[in-house]
């Protein structure tokens, strides 16, 4: 494959199990990137594929992704969550438990340690932009970029805040184009596969403006691509409209969102001719 190789990885909650599907079937394509950038869940993902990127290690992050559960990610009930909120007034859970997932799954402690070129996107509270991380510690970043607001306390970097970088750049790819990449193939958990409509009621008015708000950087980033940039939207085999809640919700279909993933990218990447 000619060019630099990107993979961008999106946010979506814990629909982000898809993005291990699409990492193996990359990987069993013989498609291995030349940087990889993340935001949100992407950025989990992300860091962990770029640690290691092997089809052992995908299946590691299948491992984990089955065996875990919302109070292994969060810590805690409902009642301890409104506690925290009681408490801290800005969030239902800390982070201390996604901190040791993270520390505990990554094998390095710093950016520029990791395997392949690595970063990851947050939003700056202070300054009201994006911020893309591509050294010092890991898992503060990827902390960083996780932060989901309401839900999960701002990181403090050297001074700075951060909440989660999907407001800012839900699917960074306009980064991947920035710098150099070529062959840029967009991991997504769904929502973009399938148009917007009309709210038809009251509570669909406040998702509508959440979904065009999350999505518009990435759509004029598509729409402005170069000439001699390649970009593949992988598809998850379950597109998700803009109402669907699921990645609010308990994991436990990880499975099965792996394995359509995985079927489905097969596929694309087959009717491309990107299969050797």
């Amino acid at each position: 494959m000619s060019g630099k190789v990107a993979f961008v990885l999106g946010g979506g909650g814990l629909l982000g199990a898809h993005e291990v599907g699409m990492l193996q079937a990359l990987l069993e394509a013989d498609i291995v990137p030349d940087m990889v950038i993340g935001t949100s869940i992407g950025a989990v993902n992300g860091a962990l594929f770029a640690a290691e990127p092997s089809l052992d290690q995908v299946e590691r992050m299948r491992e984990l992704w089955s065996s875990l559960s919302r109070a292994e990610v969060f810590g805690g009930s409902i009642v301890s969550g409104i506690r925290t909120l009681a408490r801290s007034r800005t969030h239902v859970y800390g982070n201390d438990r996604l901190r040791a997932l993270l520390t505990d799954a990554l094998p390095a402690e710093r950016i520029e340690d990791l395997q392949l070129s690595f970063e990851c996107v947050a939003a700056s509270i202070e300054h009201a932009r994006a911020r893309y991380f591509d050294r010092g510690p890991i898992v503060d970043a990827v902390l960083a970029s996780s932060a989901v607001p309401g839900l999960l306390p701002p990181v403090e970097i050297d001074g700075e805040h951060f909440l989660d970088g999907g407001l800012v750049a839900s699917i960074p790819l306009d980064r991947a184009i920035d710098r150099g990449a070529e062959q840029v193939f967009v991991l997504q958990v769904g929502r973009v596969e399938q148009p917007l409509r009309a709210p038809s009621q009251p509570w669909e008015v406040a998702l509508v403006a959440f979904e065009i708000s999350r999505r518009h950087r990435f759509v004029e980033a598509l729409a402005a691509a170069p000439d001699h940039v390649s970009v593949h939207v992988l598809p998850t085999g379950d597109p998700k409209d803009f109402d669907d809640l699921r990645q609010y919700r308990d994991l436990g279909d990880t499975g099965r969102l792996i394995a359509d993933s995985h079927d489905a990218t097969r596929s694309y990447l087959v009717e491309h001719g990107l299969v050797p």
